[in-house]
């Protein structure tokens, strides 16, 4: 073995500790890139596999009733390639054992057949061979423990009967499986069932007839005009307008998601290795710079500066790649992991996770071009020097007055001592503070992530929906049924509502959405601004979600198109009267009459909310199942369990993982601060013990210099923290959550407390080495 491999060897044994501080920064940052590319990767290939394996379709098209013979002639349209009629009704199901309501959606399958778009993976059983059998989705099969051959009671149209099960499926239309109405999967409130057309069609009075279509486009075909054509032949038959993928309620979730995969894909690990990178440039600079006095008697031996430059480069790499070795593998198992979770909610029939190389790639020309980058400039500070005035020691430096000094803090002697040192190596103290304040700053941001989402669902939990039960019609119903919901057991408050499905434009974007007429002053389901307060509703013009306005690019005052998908599809000019600020979802509100003018109808309803005596919710909920007008009924405190769990499981257990890892990038630089700090000062410390101080003494200004840089790093370190957590909000913004930027106390105290406690454990650590700090060796002359 070649004498600088040797020592290369004893250098990387020797720096251990530190070593090992700074090839954790490397995996914390390695670690979470590797996680949320693999997770986004492992999901969009799954989806774009399975929508290619079962033909998902790209244009849907619902509608009251239309005759199948007209299938023929829309297969003659320009771009269409293939075309999927089916039928579907609303259902409600009943279990045995079960009292909670349970919703579904009844679709059909062509007899004994798979369907042209949208086909079934078969998880269990097969298709329907009898009228009575269904194929139910596989997720509520989970949640009730559901096998080929069970049965379960249904209500089609206001008709009890009996079905049986006879296969278990899933399928790329209803692959994020949530009822109409709601934003997160109720595996266990909500089913999809599968039924031949025929039996179907009988019982939800709609033989020989189709209320949705599938359709694919040729090659080439221009989705607007073939969209125009089949609006124009279809509106007579009562469509609601012809919907994309990005309108289709489970796609447009799955995107949803998949967006915020994306966000934490670039923003965590970017900010993770940009940290990472920068505290490697300083740290491995300042270890290298502690050896210049061996780097000058290598040189003076004969070694060249390229040699001896590769030797450090070496070092830079060994460190370095043991960290990233620990990041990958560990990364690939987190991602694994984390498979388990998305696959509940995603429902791919594979999801498989596989490390991209191009990931490891990047991870590692990051953190290797980091290190040597401060290395490089450390080694050629060293090679610079001639190698008898390398071997000496540095000269003191000239004595002045620093203006830390100068300041009347009234500071006895070993707190100038302390002052004078920092005022005279300013850009070490600098690097030094911004190193423990970057740590502190994705400190806070992992913990206001966790914070935000809390406050997140407290907001809408709490302050806009204050209802106990959403009640959905089967069809547009006038407001006696108010009469006779208030005179059922427990029924405390009912406010009704009507819901519209809309287009919105302004200039050249439109979003389609629902519309939704409200009391003046609605109570149960309020609308509130920034501060959250409750707004009345305007007399005229239209209240939008804030982040749907901003989406639209319209200000109050403004007129925006409101083109309504059902009915006489009126087209309305209305004025943005104002905006609100809801962190879940996204929504249009109108005043419930002026609805109805603008709709030339009565005071229709299409559904109520209910404030309840809890005591009384499973007689009433008994009740309302026997009211076959109630299409749907939703529990407000199920759907709130459900989102929470799903965040908890999601987003929250990232944010875990985050913070985790945040809090060993802070612990790694506070721990490579002293222990070069200890390095550099050796020197001084050994010559203050033989000019009479103690070793309490020498400890006391050894770890009032940590003290102080920590102190001064924690303000700017909230600062940094506060920028991080408000461009994770920016990030994460979308159609169905928004992380309120409402900075608390709690993320900045964590933050504080970690690093306090990091730096009390490295101040131990410190105490230890110099109860064993040797004063002769250090002072000695190298051989």
């Amino acid at each position: 073995m070649r004498a600088l491999q040797r020592k290369l060897l004893r250098e990387l044994w020797r720096l251990k500790g530190q070593g090992l501080a700074i090839a954790a920064v490397v995996a914390s940052a390695v670690i979470t890139l590797v996680v949320a590319v693999t997770t986004l990767d492992a999901l969009q290939r799954a989806q774009a596999d399975f929508y290619a394996s079962h033909r998902f379709a790209e244009l849907f098209v619902d509608l009251k009733r239309a005759p199948l013979s007209l299938v023929a002639r829309l297969e003659t349209l320009d771009g269409v390639n293939h075309l999927a009629p089916r039928i579907r009704v609303p259902v409600r199901l009943t279990l045995a054992g079960v009292e909670a309501p349970i919703r579904g959606q009844l679709l059909s399958l062509p007899d004994g057949r798979q369907p042209e778009l949208n086909r079934l993976y078969l998880v269990a059983g097969r298709l329907p061979a009898r009228d009575d059998q269904v194929v139910v989705s596989d997720a509520f099969a989970e949640a009730h423990g559901l096998a080929p051959g069970d049965g379960l009671g249904a209500i089609i149209e206001g008709r009890q009967t009996r079905l049986t099960l006879s296969g278990i499926a899933r399928s790329p239309d209803v692959l994020y499986q949530v009822a109409p109405t709601d934003l997160m999967p109720d595996y266990e409130r909500y089913a999809i069932l599968w039924m031949n057309q025929r039996p179907l069609g009988r019982a939800a009075g709609l033989e020989g007839a189709f209320n949705q279509l599938g359709v694919t486009l040729q090659a080439g075909a221009i989705e607007g005009e073939v969209i125009a054509a089949l609006d124009a032949l279809l509106g007579r038959y009562g469509s609601t307008g012809t919907q994309t993928r990005h309108d289709q309620q489970s796609h447009r979730f799955l995107e949803e998601e998949l967006a915020q995969q994306r966000a934490q894909a670039w923003l965590l690990p970017t900010l993770f290795l940009l940290v990472a990178a920068f505290l490697l440039h300083v740290v491995i600079g300042r270890v290298i710079e502690t050896q210049r006095e061996s780097l000058a008697v290598l040189k003076a031996f004969g070694y060249g500066n390229a040699t001896l430059a590769w030797h450090f480069a070496q070092l830079a790499i060994a460190i370095v790649s043991l960290g990233w070795a620990l990041g990958a593998g560990l990364g690939a198992w987190g991602a694994a992991a984390l498979g388990g979770l998305y696959a509940e909610y995603f429902r791919f029939p594979a999801l498989p996770f596989r490390v991209p190389l191009w990931v490891l790639g990047l991870s590692l020309g990051v953190v290797l071009l980091a290190a040597l980058s401060g290395a490089a400039q450390a080694v050629w500070r060293a090679v610079r020097r001639p190698p008898a005035e390398a071997m000496r020691p540095p000269a003191p430096q000239r004595f002045r007055r620093t203006w830390p000094e100068a300041l009347p803090l009234g500071l006895g002697q070993e707190g100038r001592m302390v002052l004078r040192h920092l005022g005279r190596h300013p850009a070490k103290a600098s690097l030094s503070v911004l190193g423990i304040a970057l740590s502190a700053g994705l400190l806070v941001m992992g913990a206001y992530q966790a914070r935000a989402i809390d406050t997140m669902l407290d907001l809408q939990y709490r302050q806009v929906l204050r209802m106990d039960l959403e009640l959905t019609f089967a069809e547009a119903s006038s407001p006696r049924a108010l009469g006779e919901l208030r005179q059922l057991p427990g029924v405390r408050a009912v406010e009704p509502f009507r819901r519209v499905p809309v287009t919105l434009q302004r200039a050249h974007r439109r979003y389609r959405t629902s519309l939704l007429g409200l009391e003046p002053e609605p109570a149960l389901r309020r609308l509130i601004d920034a501060r959250g307060r409750a707004q009345p509703l305007p007399e005229e013009g239209l209240l939008l979600t804030r982040f749907l306005a901003d989406w639209l690019g319209v200000a109050p005052g403004e007129m925006l198109e409101v083109a309504i998908m059902e009915g006489r599809r009126a087209r309305l000019e209305l004025p943005l009267a104002g905006v609100v600020d809801e962190p879940i979802g996204v929504g249009a509100y109108l005043r419930r009459d002026a609805l109805a003018r603008a709709l030339g109808e009565g005071p229709a309803l299409s559904g109520a909310w209910l404030l309840i005596d809890s005591a009384a919710e499973a007689p009433l909920i008994e009740a309302l199942n026997e009211r076959p007008r109630i299409a749907a009924i939703g529990l407000l405190g199920e759907a709130e369990s459900h989102i929470r769990d799903y965040i908890d499981e999601t987003l929250g257990t990232f944010a875990l993982i985050f913070v985790t890892l945040a809090a060993s990038i802070a612990i790694g630089v506070i721990y490579n601060n002293a222990r070069i700090t200890f390095a550099e000062r050796a020197r001084e410390l050994a010559t203050l013990r033989v000019l009479g101080y103690g070793r309490l003494a020498v400890a006391r200004l050894l770890l009032a210099e940590m003290a102080l840089l920590t102190a001064l790093a924690l303000p700017l370190g909230w600062a940094i923290g506060a920028g991080f957590a408000w461009l994770l909000g920016q990030a994460f913004s979308n159609d169905l959550f928004r992380l309120p930027f409402r900075p608390s106390p709690g993320p900045f105290a964590f933050a504080t407390l970690i690093v306090c406690l990091a730096s009390l454990a490295v101040a131990a650590l410190t105490l230890r080495r110099l109860a064993r700090f040797d004063t002769l060796s250090v002072l000695k002359a190298p051989e």
